[in-house]
């Protein structure tokens, strides 16, 4: 077994990161100053696997924050750079990491893990469970007739990158979206995010909604492919962050992109399930689905916490038996109602494991599917339908970053 051991100085840190993009293979160059690697990095959180004293996997996270159905914020570890050289794979060097890490997690008292997962099959056996859905929309310019019925929005302007990225984290943290599945957008990931956009020298562009003072949303975008862009013919602009968590800022945003000149399409890279934009035009094909992937890969690190946090509808109880078995002291069975939920000493009606919990948990998975897979075992009945309705939410699950 490898050697798991926490990574502390600049040299570890600047060769984690190498080793995550050598095992990711098609990532481009990590805009890294050696001198500024820390600013990337929370300390103590950072993972090195060591075979022979050589670093061949790393994994690492850092302390955020995350929103369950009903608005209740719990702990939460953003998980990432999750990798393992080519020439270690497949000798439980992402087991040793991924036990080690998600441990510590508990330890610090977080009560969920997420991540974002280069391949579907490596998580589930951690107690990961896909938990939300992120879309990729196409929107056609030369068919967006906005319907009469559309409301207006707010003033939109445009900012310079200096005022930029001292401003969106601000308008961010002072409008919190409440919508499941929301991750907090912490000071490492702006970092990133500056970063990353200094790195590439193509043109990037923000605009904030509302009056200077108190802007309430934003949008950054780019164009593709400007080579061609005069005289061409489907000419591109790729939204990167759209974060409007008021009506009136949506709308104001989506209605200051459609002003852009000598734009053909817009698409938009990660926008909610349920989103409303397709709804809004008098031809609703203006809007196309591009690509509909998982996004938030999610781990119940604390059963109870997780369970107390969350806000059920509906009316009736179920009892439900959850089984962890890298934390047995997760396992149990607890009886839900929209008054609340707590271990109780009655048989289960259902039993789960906890990564199909953890899939259920935001409101994006329903719970026939996972029965109808084999993920949910049904003892009585008449419980399943009742849990469906309690697991029930307003709108879906979306986290909407990157990290």
């Amino acid at each position: 077994m490898p050697d798991i051991r926490v990574l502390g100085t600049d040299a570890e840190l600047l060769e984690s990161s190498k080793l995550f993009r050598t095992a990711m293979v098609g990532l481009p160059p990590a805009p890294l100053d050696p001198d500024r690697v820390r600013e990337l990095f929370e300390p103590g959180r950072t993972l090195g696997a060591f075979v022979d004293d050589a670093m061949v996997g790393t994994a690492d996270s850092a302390t955020s924050g995350l929103i369950l159905p009903g608005g209740r914020r719990v702990s939460h570890a953003a998980v990432t750079h999750v990798g393992v050289l080519p020439t270690h794979t497949r000798r439980g060097v992402v087991s040793a990491l991924m036990r080690c890490q998600l441990r510590d997690a508990r330890d610090r008292g977080e009560v969920v893990a997420t991540l974002r997962a280069s391949e579907a099959t490596i998580y589930e056996r951690f107690g990961y469970g896909s938990a939300s859905t992120s879309h990729t929309l196409e929107l056609d310019v030369r068919r967006a007739v906005l319907r009469p019925s559309v409301q207006e929005g707010g003033p939109v302007r445009l900012v310079e990158p200096d005022e930029a990225w001292r401003l969106l984290p601000q308008i961010a943290r002072n409008h919190a979206p409440s919508r499941p599945g929301t991750i907090d957008r912490i000071p490492l990931w702006w970092r990133g995010r500056e970063l990353s956009a200094q790195f590439d020298r193509g043109p990037n562009y923000v605009a904030v909604h509302g009056v200077s003072g108190s802007e309430d949303g934003f949008v950054r975008y780019r164009p593709v492919g400007v080579d061609r862009w005069f005289g061409g013919h489907d000419r591109t602009v790729v939204v990167d962050d759209l974060f409007a968590p008021t009506h009136t800022a949506y709308l104001g945003l989506i209605r200051f992109l459609l002003t852009l000149d000598l734009v053909d399409t817009f698409v938009f890279t990660a926008m909610p399930q349920d989103d409303p934009l397709p709804w809004l035009f008098t031809d609703s094909r203006a809007v196309r689905l591009r690509r509909a992937g998982d996004e938030t890969w999610l781990r119940v690190l604390d059963v109870p916490a997780a369970l107390r946090n969350r806000a059920f509808a509906g009316d009736g109880a179920v009892r439900l038996r959850i089984v962890d078995d890298l934390f047995p002291e997760n396992t149990g069975t607890f009886e839900i109602s929209a008054a609340g939920a707590g271990p109780v000493a009655g048989p289960p009606q259902l039993e789960m494991g906890v990564s199909a919990f953890a899939a259920t948990l935001l409101g994006g998975t329903r719970w026939h599917q996972l029965e109808r897979a084999g993920l949910v075992r049904v003892l009585d009945e008449t419980a399943l339908p009742q849990t469906e309705r309690l697991f029930a939410t307003d709108c879906a699950p979306f986290a909407g970053v990157m990290f």
